[in-house]
């Protein structure tokens, strides 16, 4: 029996524990990997090439659906599992456009995610209820043909970096550095998207991230690496 690798990509130590071990018990499955930073989450597929990428929606550096839709980009063999507290469709559909071949809400019960691995693994998607798949199927048929334009879908994927790091307070200096590009690049790419955007200021684009889902609606709370 082939081992089935997989990458956790999740900010809270503690769940991301859960998981691990949730994983461990099946015999079949080996932790190739695991982070806290979806932009680490990137690199760690990259580099592994884990069959499965457990995947938090939110995560700092980079959110699960941006590291989603970059990874299908490049056309990555990597299946990726969405984990998500959200249960709204428009969170689902998000996922599911990206690329995402799986969508499992946290307080399911732990026998949901060990059978979305094993779904998406076969070449099948998996929601875990209660997400209804003939409406997402509806919902991904009518955004294929709606003709509305979405103009955060206009960002480049370097700006869709920026912005995130931007509203999570990282100066141009640290952005640059995380990124590997210099600060004049990171202001140039801010300016793009502020542009695109039609925001001003740093309040206008905290909001902005806030809306769309990029940053967590809940307040965070430190926690210890």
């Amino acid at each position: 029996m082939s081992a089935i690798t997989i990458l956790l990509a999740e900010d809270h130590q503690l769940v991301r524990q859960g998981f691990r071990a949730l994983m461990a018990a099946e015999k079949d499955f080996t932790i190739v990997g695991e982070t806290g930073d979806g932009q680490e989450a990137q690199r760690q597929v990259e580099h592994l090439k884990p069959r499965v990428l457990v995947l938090d929606l939110m995560l700092p550096g980079l959110n699960g659906l941006e590291v989603t839709r970059q990874l299908t980009k490049r056309e990555s063999q990597t299946k990726v599992v969405i984990l998500s507290m959200h249960a709204n469709e428009a969170y689902v559909l998000a996922a599911l456009r990206n690329g995402a071949a799986a969508y499992v809400l946290k307080d399911s019960s732990a026998s949901d995610l060990v059978r979305a691995v094993r779904e998406v693994l076969g070449g099948r998607r998996y929601l875990s209820p209660p997400l209804s798949e003939p409406a997402m199927a509806m919902y991904l048929e009518k955004a294929k043909t709606s003709n509305n334009l979405d103009i955060y879908e206009t960002l480049t994927s370097r700006e869709r970096e920026v912005l995130q790091l931007a509203a999570e307070g990282h100066t141009t200096s640290e952005i640059a550095t995380r990124l590997f590009i210099s600060p004049r690049t990171v202001e140039t790419h801010r300016a793009n998207f502020m542009h695109k955007l039609a925001l001003r200021t740093q309040t206008d684009l905290i909001r902005y991230a806030l809306q769309r889902g990029i940053l967590p609606m809940e307040p965070e709370v430190k926690k210890e690496s």
